[in-house]
């Protein structure tokens, strides 16, 4: 008679893992911080020196101002004739527009390559790829010679305008990857109701774009208010400044610049950035997961 009973399994219990050697973790960690402290230093000193005396910033590198003044904020603020606040609403006003001309125009150029089909599209496609690949700086020339000749120097015009053309082939080829993996049922839905291309685009793709979306209103509102070259280039008037060209104001080739103040005013010209990456962060991240951009 033969037995009927079963053996237990075996359980085999999971090899340990090998310990990383704690000597090992702290130089990682230590590495780690040095880079942290290196990037974070030059910014650190430069809020501390806006709350110095001019004559301390350079003599005395510490972070914590021996003498502690708010001098050079009231100083920098009028200090080019001009209240530092028309300079800040410059800046937001052309970043502003370039944000709404982005987003209105590579949204539709992406959903043209996207969704549509039409001759030469895989060639104009390649054409705006081919142009992220192009130095900013060729174009410089030819464009300036272009604005000038319909005199638009000197007005915000070379700034805002081409955002409205769809001159930023990233964020088309950001769009065109997150419509890409939008399901094409949608489109023969709205099409099946009556939509047409627009209403498509309109009212089923716009909406489900709002992830890239953000990201494209978040980088063209830092890049733009950060842009220095593109101001310099068009712009002449003082009351016309956006605050990064207000700020190279604060410097004189012959040695008497105003650093405090140009301290205090940079202090204030990076907290909108600080502000639109705080409580954009969640935006930001959101779409890069969803856009494959990483």
């Amino acid at each position: 008679m033969t037995s009927t009973t079963t053996q237990p399994a075996v359980v085999r219990a999971p090899a340990p893992r090998p310990q990383r050697r704690p000597w090992r973790r702290i130089v990682l960690h230590g590495v780690v911080l040095l880079g942290a402290v290196a990037m974070v230093y030059p910014l650190l000193w430069m809020v501390a020196s806006a709350f110095k005396p001019e004559s301390d910033i350079f003599s005395d590198p510490g972070l914590l101002p021996a003498t502690f003044t708010t001098e050079n904020f009231t100083k920098g603020w009028d200090a080019l004739g001009i209240p530092f606040s028309t300079f800040f609403l410059n800046s937001f006003v052309i970043a502003a527009i370039s944000v709404l001309g982005n987003l209105l125009s590579c949204s539709l150029a992406a959903y043209a390559f996207a969704r549509l089909d039409f001759r030469f599209k895989k060639t104009l496609f390649a054409a705006m790829l081919a142009t992220l690949m192009l130095p900013f700086h060729v174009t410089l020339v030819p464009q300036y010679i272009l604005f000038q000749s319909i005199d638009w120097t000197n007005t915000y015009f070379p700034l805002v305008v081409p955002k409205f053309l769809a001159v930023d082939a990233f964020f088309i080829f950001l769009m065109v990857q997150f419509m890409r993996g939008l399901p094409r049922t949608l489109d023969d839905a709205a099409t099946v109701d009556g939509c047409g291309p627009f209403g498509v685009f309109w009212r089923i793709i716009l909406p489900l774009m709002r992830p890239a979306l953000a990201v494209a209103a978040i980088f063209t509102f830092i890049w733009t208010w950060n842009d220095f070259l593109g101001p310099l280039l068009y712009i002449s008037d003082r009351e016309l400044y956006t605050a990064p060209i207000a700020l190279n104001a604060f410097l004189d080739s012959t040695g008497a610049s105003s650093w405090g103040p140009m301290f205090a005013m940079s202090i204030l010209s990076i907290l909108p950035l600080f502000l639109v990456f705080l409580f954009a962060q969640k935006h930001l991240i959101n779409g890069i997961a969803t856009t494959g951009l990483k």
